[in-house]
């Protein structure tokens, strides 16, 4: 590999699962991880048209079933982050038919158990966990782990389960400081103020959720800025008004259409 060809992967690899996923505009890809690496980056920072654009690229390409899974995987992401999460599962779907075991297979059943939690079927949810938690067996990826934290949280939010749901929310923020990526530290600081609000402990909720905003406005994540946003709208905020959240909310949702998102009417 060429001296400018692995600056392009490092630059898009730091993007995607590193110290800077607000890096815009990103280097052109070359390769075909890198089209993926490209679309995870560009979708963390809700920038969803040019993410789907370097996954139909991807798909014109001859590539490995696990790439095309990872890819598969991310197209399914970007629907639930917008609320899709029933157009999610078809193709969280078809990425675990592509690879039924290592990384990607994981990945692909982590998010069938995602998607299964926002259309109410938590049974299927916890069956997708318990065939994830084998599959995981089979990789090293660490931000997997990681992944399976937040779903497991969420899935005992679901359930009214405020203890366990903080249990492994913590779980997951502990794993994210040795994977390396700023995003996943974020998200997990974002999942674990939920689960904090669900057993009640609003002071601690509102004060890891406050830390997360602005983690998510210096590192340019405007989903998990919506995101996080949309909990202390509900719950208040420290030190912001109620008016400064939902104009952060708002702006956040408007910036996501402004770059393709289509926001699923609640």
């Amino acid at each position: 590999m060429s001296t400018a060809a692995a600056a392009t992967a490092n630059a898009l690899h730091d993007a995607a699962f590193g110290a800077d996923p607000g890096a815009w505009p990103l280097p052109p890809a070359t390769e075909p991880l890198q089209w993926w690496l490209r679309a995870v980056a560009a979708g963390g920072q809700g920038r969803y048209a040019s993410a789907l654009a370097d996954l139909d690229r991807l798909r014109r390409l001859t590539v490995t079933d696990a790439l095309a899974s990872l890819a598969l995987s991310t197209r399914a992401s970007f629907l639930r982050q917008l609320g899709w999460h029933d157009r999610a599962r078809t193709w969280d779907g078809r990425a675990a038919a592509l690879a039924a075991t290592g990384e990607a297979g994981a990945d692909a059943l982590i998010g069938l158990a995602a998607d299964a939690l926002g259309v109410g079927r938590f049974a299927a949810s916890a069956r997708a966990l318990e065939r994830a938690a084998d599959a995981l067996a089979d990789t090293d990826c660490p931000r997997l782990p990681v992944r399976f934290a937040w779903v497991s949280a969420e899935l005992a939010m679901f359930r009214g389960e405020g203890g366990r749901a903080v249990g492994h929310a913590e779980r997951g923020a502990h794993l994210a400081e040795s994977v390396g990526s700023a995003r996943h530290t974020v998200k997990s600081q974002v999942i674990l103020a939920a689960a904090l609000c669900s057993r009640g402990d609003l002071d601690a909720s509102r004060r890891v959720a406050g830390n997360a905003l602005d983690a998510a406005q210096r590192l340019g994540l405007v989903p998990l800025q919506w995101a996080v946003a949309s909990l202390l709208a509900d719950i208040g905020a420290d030190d912001r008004s109620p008016a400064q959240i939902r104009g952060i909310r708002d702006a956040a949702a408007e910036a996501v259409i402004r770059w393709g998102g289509v926001w699923r009417r609640r």
